[in-house]
């Protein structure tokens, strides 16, 4: 249920759903949630969702990949790459977007990427650049070329702030959940209309 009737008609890509939770290891909500990067388990188990399907349970040949325990500088790429991901998407116009945009570009201008004709269909393989943030680029670049990026959102309650995929056909989804914080919204906001007085009251002055 998405709260405002309308009809869901999407699944999640695996690519959405490894990039929300990157992005949900943030510190946010209210009380705050702690930065799960921090956690090494819980670190190596979000990024090892960006790991390359043919890797298996070892790491790659030249010892790059964190299949375990992410080093610090590493994790201090993502943690930046997180926090340009999050401008993008709580951008509040087109403009703001776009220069968004612009300032990951240039701040990720250190990844290239080359197209590859060895199998049946064209590939992308990435020649510079850290593999772990490639892998996240180019699982953001997947979703813009599929046209599915606008679905990744910010949950409108500024108690939660959780990022979700919007499967409603028209993307109008404000909540991540409407039946916590759509509905906790929608009763905060009868209560400041049946009590107006009150809630001007409990405004700072």
């Amino acid at each position: 249920m998405t709260g405002n009737g309308s009809e869901r008609v999407t699944r999640v890509p695996a690519a959405a759903g490894a990039l929300m939770a990157l992005l949900n290891s943030r510190p946010h909500a209210v009380p705050v949630l702690p930065d799960k990067l921090a956690d090494p388990r819980q670190a190596a188990e979000i990024l090892g969702a960006f790991a390359p399907p043919d890797l298996g349970d070892a790491p790659d040949p030249a010892g790059t990949w964190p299949t375990r325990e992410p080093a610090v500088e590493r994790l201090e790429r993502v943690r930046a790459l997180r926090s340009d991901l999050m401008a993008v998407v709580e951008a509040a116009d087109a403009e703001e977007t776009a220069r968004r945009w612009e300032a990951l570009t240039a701040r990720t201008s250190d990844h290239t990427f080359v197209l590859t004709f060895a199998g049946p269909t064209p590939g992308v393989r990435q020649v510079s650049g850290d593999p772990l943030t490639g892998r996240i680029l180019a699982s953001v670049a997947e979703l813009v070329r599929d046209g599915n990026w606008s679905r990744i959102r910010v949950c409108g309650s500024d108690a939660c702030r959780g990022v979700f995929y919007d499967t409603t056909r028209n993307r109008t989804q404000r909540w991540h959940s409407y039946e916590l914080c759509g509905n906790r919204a929608n009763v905060a906001a009868f209560r400041a209309r049946k009590n107006p007085a009150s809630t001007a009251a409990a405004r700072p002055s």
